[in-house]
């Protein structure tokens, strides 16, 4: 082939010197002939005549055309005879090379009818010329439809599998065999192996009574049979935990099963022990020792939501969530809470300086669990500021901020995320409260650069999480952040204690109470109130705390509007959508949720309103029978078993209503708690 280029070259490089030096000598012939006619040399100009002088024009352009013709026939000629020894060369052995490569191609008319196949097909499917070609759906359809996104689809014709490619214009299909492969890629999946992490999420509170041993040898029992019948390998790790072991053909059975085994555990009860399981698995990678990490990180994903589900790792893809429909149990563990404020006390100890940040929008209680951490550092005599910006600070706890301080103290709290980002060092420790989702920070950027982040979090873990964590810790079964940082000021190990001011006391009741409702919510406990109690003792005002949160006539006339676009699309499930050109802040949306809450017969509100130009807001809030979390995360979004958001970007109110509406639907029935769960929660 590149002889033949070769030859191609040197005839056109030939082709043109002779065009470009015959041009040149007609050039200069015809230069010479003006000169000598115009002189009247050798008496051209009196012999002759202009119609002479037009038929040797002619004449020469005759012979230009005749040379072009001949150079373009050799050229041709030569190309052509070139082309024919090349298909010749193909020609010879082509059906043997589509035959080596298990290639069939197949002619179909307009209608999309078989009229002819190649020998492939003529040896394996003669029963399909004539049919529609289309009886393979879906995936010929995918084909035709999203040429322009999805070149190849993957059918199986008589049991065997091919990878399909179509020509529209010339209605050509054209197939290649991949049974082969295909084969061996289902069997290496089927065997590949799955790691599991399993964790009785209560076992420390069983009471070691006859009765209950005798129950927790039903519940071992249980646990040794389901994964007997899956032949799942389990062994003992500690009391309260196993590792699993399964290829993925066995591991899809469980996913089929939907991990019923967490339905029936829940079901085991003694006396006022409820029990749950949670549970992490992990695939997709070929190293094991790195998939048991996986797994272990997909447990702490599991216990950190709250426990009683399945948490699902597979390598390069989403985390996957089953389960999950009950609320976290309550833990009171206070050898637990003082081990890990004193985690924390060191973090902070052997930082420089420290930067605290609740979420966008700051409510009252990320500015609350914010001044908490503030009031641990100024007691160790560590620098410390809260990064903050008011113009994405929720309108009523900025209200109560510029109320409460004087410029000088407004300054010693606060740094913009500007700043902050040019003072964050190697050494500085960044506290991040009350949020768990990168994006949903005051100042994502800033944990992109900082070094030792910590979070400090009371809402289910979600797929988004921030990752490299000097110190993670998120307690789903606390009400509120403020609770969390309340007990870690009570339970630390520091002399003399740590001195909390009033004010910021009152700032972190009032946010107790925003994220309990006034310890109405399901998630408040002992906990909460003595986390209350202890805010007291620091001389938090509860008039105040509470005059914090009330609305402005304004405020109250919006949320009046807005709870009246209440529509009912599912039974018990309330949905608001108010004018597209109306903006709303979130603490509105959320208190128009609320109050729809509120009514009888409503066991679940959405609101949906558009905060900015760009941005539409969804809050979602539940009585305890539905769970809103799964439903939000469903949308993107994410928040607690009872309280939760989306946001959703350049859409129209009415798209965010319908993905809202179409959610609900599909997700409705795994999201429901039944009388049972919930009387198990409630226990």
């Amino acid at each position: 082939m590149s002889i033949i280029i070769l030859l191609m070259t040197n005839k056109i490089e030939k082709a043109k010197l002779f065009i470009l030096l015959t041009l040149v000598a007609e050039i200069i012939l015809g230069g010479v002939f003006v000169v000598f006619y115009l002189t009247g040399l050798f008496g051209l100009k009196d012999n002759l005549s202009n119609e002479i002088i037009v038929a040797g024009a002619g004449i020469l352009m005759l012979l230009n055309c005749v040379t072009i013709w001949i150079v373009v026939a050799i050229m041709s000629n030569f190309k052509l005879r070139s082309d024919i020894k090349t298909k010749e060369l193909l020609s010879s052995d082509i059906e043997k090379i589509y035959d080596f490569a298990q290639i069939a191609m197949v002619v179909t008319d307009d209608e999309n009818r078989i009229i002819w196949v190649s020998e492939l097909f003529q040896y394996r499917h003669i029963d399909i010329v004539g049919q529609d070609i289309l009886q393979w759906k879906p995936q010929l359809d995918v084909l035709m439809t999203s040429l322009e996104q999805e070149k190849y689809a993957k059918v199986v014709i008589n049991n065997r599998t091919y990878e399909a490619q179509v020509i529209r214009e010339s209605n050509l299909w054209i197939f290649k065999d991949i049974t082969d492969y295909q084969t061996a890629f289902d069997y290496s999946k089927q065997n590949s192996i799955v790691f599991g992490i399993l964790n009785i999420d209560n076992y420390d509170s069983i009471s070691m009574e006859d009765i209950v041993n005798d129950t927790e040898n039903r519940l071992k029992t249980l646990i040794h049979n389901y994964f007997k019948d899956f032949n799942v390998v389990f062994r003992k790790i500690k009391e309260d935990s196993y590792f699993l072991i399964c290829n993925y053909l066995n591991y899809a059975r469980m996913k089929a099963d939907s991990f019923s085994l967490i339905d029936k555990v829940r079901s085991i009860s003694a006396r006022d022990t409820s029990f749950s399981l949670s549970i992490g698995f992990a695939y997709d990678y070929p190293d094991l020792v790195k998939l048991s990490d996986y797994a272990f990180d997909a447990l702490d994903v599991a216990l950190s939501r709250g426990g009683d589900q399945v948490v699902v790792f597979p390598y390069g893809r989403q985390i996957e969530f089953y389960g999950g429909k009950t609320t976290s149990v309550e833990k009171t563990n206070k050898v637990k809470i003082r081990s890990l404020s004193d985690s924390f006390l060191t973090f902070i100890k052997n930082s420089s300086d420290v930067l605290v940040m609740g979420h966008s929008m700051m409510d009252m209680d990320a500015f609350g669990a914010c001044l908490g951490v503030k009031a641990i550092c100024d007691r160790i005599g560590k620098p410390v500021k809260i990064v903050a910006d008011m113009k994405i600070t929720e309108r009523k706890t900025r209200s109560a901020i510029m109320s409460s301080f004087n410029k000088n103290e407004l300054q010693d709290l606060f740094v913009d995320p500007i700043r902050a980002h040019d003072m964050i060092k190697q050494t500085t420790l960044l506290v991040v409260v009350d949020v768990h989702v990168p994006s949903m920070t005051m100042a994502p950027e800033l944990i992109e650069k900082s070094m030792n982040t910590m979070v400090i979090d009371h809402h289910r873990r979600g797929k988004d999480y921030i990752e490299s964590t000097v110190f993670s810790h998120i307690d789903s079964s606390a009400s509120s952040c403020c609770e969390i940082i309340s007990e870690f000021i009570k339970y630390c190990s520091i002399n003399p204690v740590v001195n909390l001011p009033s004010t910021y006391a009152t700032f972190m009741l009032s946010g107790i109470f925003l994220d309990s409702t006034y310890f109405k919510s399901t998630t408040t406990g002992l906990r909460t109130f003595e986390a209350a109690a202890t805010l007291k003792d620091y001389d938090a005002d509860n008039a105040m705390a509470d005059d914090f949160l009330k609305d402005d006539i304004e405020e109250h006339r919006e949320v009046n509007d807005f709870v009246d676009t209440f529509k009912m699309p599912f039974k018990g499930i309330a949905v608001l959508t108010p004018k597209e050109d109306r903006l709303y802040d979130s603490a509105t949306i959320a208190k128009a949720c609320n109050e729809v809450l509120s009514l009888k017969g409503t066991h679940a509100a959405f609101a949906i309103g558009r905060v900015s130009n760009k941005e539409i807001k969804v809050s979602a809030r539940s009585d305890g029978s539905v769970n809103v979390q799964l439903l939000s995360e469903k949308m993107g979004g994410g928040g607690s078993f009872e309280r939760a958001a989306v946001v959703f970007e350049n859409i129209s109110l009415q798209e965010a209503f319908d993905k809202v509406v179409d959610a609900i639907r599909k997700n409705l029935d795994a999201a429901q708690i039944t009388d049972k769960e919930k009387k198990g929660n409630q226990e």
